[in-house]
């Protein structure tokens, strides 16, 4: 009598088959998930031309360079048997600077972006030594002293609304756009000024100016004393030089710096274009808190990790409870898992980062569960799922807002999920589910 054999299972009906086919669809939603990525960054782009615009018509960010005493001399040259002359200039900085800096923040809208733009008023005094041209090894009778002029460096001409006389020992001198020489300037304003024999040289004027982004000064005295106050509650502090004092608050801040020639790395005096002073600029810029674009993309980037979880949690209830499960619904759930990205990035641009993740985790959570409850026809196991998607989405939020924690947070998320799996396939006998034809449902197609 022939005993039958057991007929052995297709390798294509196999749970080995199954998980390749998981991680190949895996791999697939990697391309809509560069899509979104593309997208937000074309979106980010988009803003950041935006801000750049209105920028450039109320003023970019503004670095205010000076004033610097500058002196025309004589330079000659000897050159086949004869000798030539060019002028070039000497410049002397201030030993005192004291800069005292209101700043009056705007929000500007174009379409549903907007940007921080300022206007600010300058109030700026100090004082000049006599120049010591011997210092520089300049003959005397080179100097064209009446000729020298105090040069003050702003970034963005567009930006000034009004200048103020300047005062120059108590004499009011007028203020003429442009700089003579671009040694250390490229562009600003100076005054033209008669050196005369005097110890010292007190000077003072004002400036209102417009910009944004930023406000930065280059700590030009041999003392620079600045201070900066403004009702906007969001700066950031950057450039060379921190400052000393600060007070942040919702309504406003105040900071203080306090610079010294020391702490510089250029002289009080030199010729021509021997050192360049914007690398020491300081300042603060005014941020817009819209970092909408930046927690999406990284919410994005964590797309794959949601999905491979997603697909996880539908794969272990095809196993363990004996739902068949058609590759093409790990499909669709993968393609709505995609779609939180973008509802996330269109809802954030009108109502927020925060009440945009609200409302489409809800809705997409909504959306698998009731895709699932069609699947699983077991409400225990949809709820299971519902609150698995629920726990991923708020595990997300977090990891995005504590972003100084975001690799210790998910570590050891990552390791409690691998450790989930890890106990929920504990009782699985992998050689003997060999095979997904044979169960006691079909669900699916």
């Amino acid at each position: 009598m022939e005993v039958p054999v057991p007929k052995r299972p297709s390798f294509w009906q196999s749970v080995t088959f199954k998980l390749i086919i998981i991680g190949m669809l895996i791999l697939i939603m990697l391309i809509p998930g560069a899509m979104i990525r593309n997208l937000i960054s074309e979106r980010e782009q988009t803003q950041k031309d935006v801000i750049a615009e209105i920028g450039s018509k109320w003023g970019c960010g503004q670095t205010v360079s000076g004033p610097v005493l500058s002196i025309p001399y004589y330079h000659y040259i000897e050159q086949d048997d004869k000798q030539y002359r060019e002028i070039r200039f000497a410049h002397f900085l201030p030993g005192e600077l004291e800069i005292d800096a209101d700043v009056r923040p705007e929000i500007r809208y174009r379409g549903i972006y907007k940007t921080v733009v300022y206007n600010s008023v300058l109030k700026v005094s100090g004082s000049f030594d006599f120049p010591d041209t011997d210092k520089l090894k300049i003959e005397r009778g080179s100097v064209l002293p009446y000729d020298a002029f105090i040069q003050v460096g702003i970034t963005d001409m567009r930006g000034i609304q009004q200048a103020l006389p300047f005062q120059w020992n108590q004499q009011e001198l007028e203020v003429e756009p442009g700089i003579p020489a671009n040694d250390i300037n490229d562009s600003g304003f100076h005054v033209k000024i008669a050196l005369e024999e005097m110890d010292r040289f007190n000077f003072r004027f004002e400036i209102n100016l417009n910009g944004s982004d930023h406000l930065y000064f280059v700590p030009v005295g041999k003392t620079t004393s600045i201070r900066m106050h403004s009702p906007w509650g969001h700066p950031r502090f950057d450039g060379a030089f921190l400052p000393d004092k600060r007070d942040v608050t919702d309504g406003g801040f105040e900071a203080d710096w306090n610079v010294l020639q020391l702490n510089r790395n250029y002289p009080q005096s030199w010729k021509g274009s021997a050192y360049q002073t914007l690398a020491s600029a300081f300042g603060c810029h005014l941020i817009l808190p819209l970092d909408q674009y930046q927690k999406t993309m990284r919410s994005a980037k964590y797309a794959i990790m949601f999905i491979a979880l997603t697909f996880m949690i539908f794969f272990f209830v095809e196993i363990l409870n004996k739902r068949r499960i058609h590759p093409v619904q790990y499909l669709l759930v993968g393609l709505s898992i995609s779609i939180f990205y973008v509802l996330l990035l269109s809802l954030g641009e009108q109502i927020g980062f925060n009440l945009s993740y609200l409302i489409s985790s809800v809705a997409i959570v909504g959306l698998i569960s009731a895709y699932a409850a069609s699947i699983f026809r077991h409400m225990k196991l949809t709820m299971i799922l519902g609150v698995c998607l629920a726990g991923l989405y708020v595990f997300l939020f977090i990891l995005i807002q504590l972003q100084d924690y975001a690799l210790l947070l998910g570590s050891i998320g990552l390791f409690v999920a691998v450790g989930l799996i890890m106990y929920t396939s504990r009782n699985v006998d992998w050689y003997s589910t060999t095979s997904l034809k044979n169960q006691d449902r079909q669900i699916g197609f």
